[in-house]
């Protein structure tokens, strides 16, 4: 079907052609103003409602507690003691007991708030269940991991991890990597990869935002949906409050393209909301998938100016290991879903692409104990011997991750990370400052990308393993959200990376030095406070 054709089809259900890309909305229709006057706004208004009641509720019982003093001060004390002991992270476990040590009664009604898993239980055994069955479906060839193990046994051993208690993923071969080394070289390859669908696209995005980047996106989506391929639309529920309409899917719909939310705004208070979906899939037919950093909207392409320039990362599966990334986009598209969906004929697709090397698609899900995307990093941390390369937006780690990042350093590994120049969140970009000085005393070299924001979510170590896709190193993304990642074993694609980190290094401003000395005593004290709220951030 000719573009022309397509837009004479719908010309009564878009607004407007614009750069060869749809648009859905109209100006002065979209972001904090609509959400603020539109039902969006009226969800918010209904959620603040409930939790002016749950406070007052808690001054009601405040007014007991002198008469229950010495019970409240029992209870606390038995609260510290069972998070002394308990298996939480040392940091989370700071930042509550200083919770319930300023507020004891409503700090201690908090905690088992959060503990107690209010608004997702149903999900959780939901997902569990989508879990195990699309597990069933992607088998681990044994050759393909026995060969791995031939040519590098720290790589197998963390491809065992993912394949047992990581998550169930297998490693492939047959599987073709292209590394994108920014948002607009992603751009123009998945347009070109979009005009080739015959069956199927399936797109999972963190933040989607009508512009010239999803407005050429939604066009091809939309005139694929007119020829009969079968088009699946997911992105988080946040976009409604900053970018997206709450009816956005109904007008997806009227193009052809099914469309769910994530976890959409609702009247009620739960922690399942803390939980996002901050993954960027899209898969073709089951022959070529897309992850990386890189969400649906201008600034990632530098069509529009933010933060500065926006530095973005991504890569392109073709061959057998886009059939993980289809089984992932199946399970949180089938969460909210009672009727088991028959996804096998789906993920049964055998497209091989002979390339060298090994490639391991995996995820991240809060709603488990195992926190997968952490443990490959702290893995790949004590593999380096080396160069330990990192990209991040953000750098809010665990006491562990910091210890394993500065004995890599003190081990002789060469270890750098890069962070924003121009941050998004100062707040945020304080609390990863605050993380500088630990790591520059021990070795580790800090540079932050001068031109503007850094957004890649890259792990090279020694230039033969690389991890990259959507978890940053920071709270949010390894204990709170949903993610996915590659990892890349000995493939092309690895030279290519290294190639850009090199290029990134010279526009960069290296701030070890600055940092190594320490800072003044006020600063301390302010970077102390940002650090032990930093698991709430």
């Amino acid at each position: 079907m000719m573009p022309e054709e397509f837009k004479q089809i719908v010309k009564d259900r878009v607004r407007v052609f614009e750069d060869g890309g749809i648009r859905l909305l109209k100006k002065g229709k979209r972001g904090i103003i609509r959400a603020v006057f539109g039902r969006t706004g009226l969800v918010l208004a209904l959620f603040f409602v409930q939790v002016l009641l749950l406070f007052s509720v808690f001054r009601w019982f405040t007014a007991l507690v002198p008469h229950l003093l010495g019970g409240s001060i029992a209870f606390t004390a038995v609260m510290v003691i069972y998070l002394l002991n308990s298996d939480m992270d040392n940091s989370a476990k700071i930042t509550w007991l200083v919770v319930i040590a300023l507020v004891p009664v409503l700090g201690v009604v908090l905690f088992w708030w959060t503990k107690g898993e209010v608004g997702h239980r149903m999900l959780k055994r939901r997902l569990k269940q989508l879990e195990q069955d699309t597990r069933e479906q992607l088998p681990q060839d044994a050759q393909t991991l026995e060969r791995l193990k031939a040519q590098e046994s720290g790589a197998a051993s963390l491809a065992c991890y993912l394949r047992g208690k990581g998550g169930g993923f297998p490693v492939y071969e047959n599987t073709a990597v292209t590394y994108f080394p920014s948002g607009e070289a992603k751009f123009a390859e998945l347009l070109c990869q979009l005009e080739k669908a015959k069956q199927y696209i399936f797109l999972e995005y963190f933040i989607i935002d009508e512009g010239l980047m999803w407005g050429r996106v939604l066009e091809v989506l939309a005139r694929k949906a007119a020829e009969g391929v079968h088009v699946r639309v997911m992105y988080d529920g946040t976009c409604e409050f900053t970018t997206l309409p709450r009816d956005y899917p109904k007008r997806l719909e009227r193009l052809g393209i099914a469309c769910k939310v994530f976890s959409p705004l609702m009247p009620f208070v739960s922690t399942h909301y803390n939980y996002r979906d901050h993954r960027k899939v899209l898969v073709i037919d089951g022959k070529v998938g897309f992850t990386g950093g890189v969400n649906l909207a201008d600034e990632y392409i530098n069509h529009v100016e933010k933060f500065g320039r926006w530095k973005d990362a991504a890569v392109m599966l073709e061959g057998e290991a886009v059939r993980s990334l289809t089984a992932s986009f199946f399970e949180l598209w089938n969460v909210t879903t009672k009727e088991d969906e028959d996804f096998a004929r789906y993920l049964n697709i055998c497209h091989k692409v002979t390339s060298e090397g090994f490639v391991q698609p995996f995820n991240d899900n809060p709603l488990s104990e195992e926190r997968t995307a952490e443990n490959v990093y702290l893995n790949l941390i004590a593999q380096a011997e080396k160069t330990l390369y990192i990209t991040t937006p953000y750098l809010i780690i665990t006491d562990e991750m910091s210890r394993a990042l500065r004995l890599a350093a003190k081990r002789g590994v060469d270890v750098r990370i890069i962070t924003p120049g121009i941050p998004d969140k100062k707040v945020v970009f304080a609390i990863t400052r605050s993380y500088y000085s630990g790591l520059a005393r021990q070795g580790v070299r800090i540079f932050e990308y001068t031109p503007g924001f850094c957004h890649a979510k890259q792990c090279l170590c020694d230039g033969k393993i690389a991890s990259i896709g959507s978890s940053n190193f920071d709270y949010r993304s390894l204990y709170h959200h949903f993610e996915n990642d590659v990892l890349l074993y000995g493939c092309d694609a690895i030279g290519d990376m290294a190639r850009d980190f090199d290029v990134l290094f010279s526009q960069c401003t290296e701030v070890t030095q600055r940092y190594s000395t320490g800072s003044g005593a006020i600063l301390r004290i302010w970077q102390c406070i940002l650090r032990l709220f930093a698991p709430l951030v």
